[in-house]
């Protein structure tokens, strides 16, 4: 049995952990775990505090890292550490001195377990991405998934399922408003890590913010509140239920 989740701060690692073993079921044997794609990110910051300097370092996947092996470490699971690539171990540097991520992206053979790093250009993605890139986006104002992971994949029955998310209709006017920026603009302003992103981030917002524009009311995209289900048709693509 398989689990993939991608946490992006802190506070949802705890939650998140545990709504993975509830996952994995009841076993007394150790789980193998693969911790990829954090990278050093960190800028370093002079403050003062009566009357002395210190240095702070700024940064999103320090804590989220610290945060993951101290859950890890008080579980009462037992886990095999089997990579670690992240912080120092993940991070390279472009020309200009920018601070990149060795691995950005990996697979899983659910079969087996193995990790491998992966790419994916925009022709590779699994279906309703952009249905899914809302759901990330919106999901921390519906409070039927706050303080949980967003499940999509189902390893057992090769099913893709997106589960409602509702958004409010001002979202729309939000992302009309977000739509007008110049794509440096939305570089800076909707990445936590402008140098490192893909060439198409910025392709990826616009068609959000398109789609939420086109589609104001959530309960066009699920309606009766249904999830949208996709099976694998034996031509290896992806069928809506």
């Amino acid at each position: 049995m398989t689990s993939v989740s991608h946490m992006d701060f802190p506070k949802i690692v705890e939650g998140g952990l545990k709504q993975m073993l509830e996952l994995l079921g009841d076993d007394n044997a150790p789980f193998d775990v693969h911790l990829i794609g954090g990278f050093s990110d960190a800028s370093t910051k002079v403050v003062r505090s009566s009357g002395k300097k210190h240095i702070k370092q700024e940064g999103y996947s320090y804590p989220l890292c610290c945060k993951i092996v101290e859950v890890l470490h008080k579980s009462q699971q037992q886990f095999h550490l089997r990579s670690f690539c992240v912080l120092e171990n993940n991070t390279t540097t472009d020309s200009l001195g920018n601070a990149l991520p060795v691995i950005g992206g990996f697979v899983v053979q659910t079969s087996s377990g193995v990790v491998m790093p992966a790419s994916f250009d925009m022709n590779s993605r699994c279906p309703d991405e952009v249905v899914r890139r809302i759901r990330v986006s919106v999901c921390s104002y519906d409070p039927t998934w706050q303080g949980r992971l967003l499940e999509t994949y189902d390893t057992q029955c090769d099913v893709f399922r997106i589960a409602p998310a509702c958004w409010m209709p001002d979202w729309a006017d939000i992302a009309s408003s977000l739509n007008q920026l110049s794509d440096s603009e939305v570089l800076m302003q909707c990445s936590t890590s402008p140098a490192a992103e893909p060439p198409h981030f910025v392709e990826n917002e616009r068609r959000i913010w398109k789609y939420l524009i086109n589609n104001p009311d959530w309960e066009e995209t699920f309606p009766k509140h249904k999830s949208r289900v996709f099976h694998r048709a034996s031509d290896g693509s992806w069928s809506r239920y």
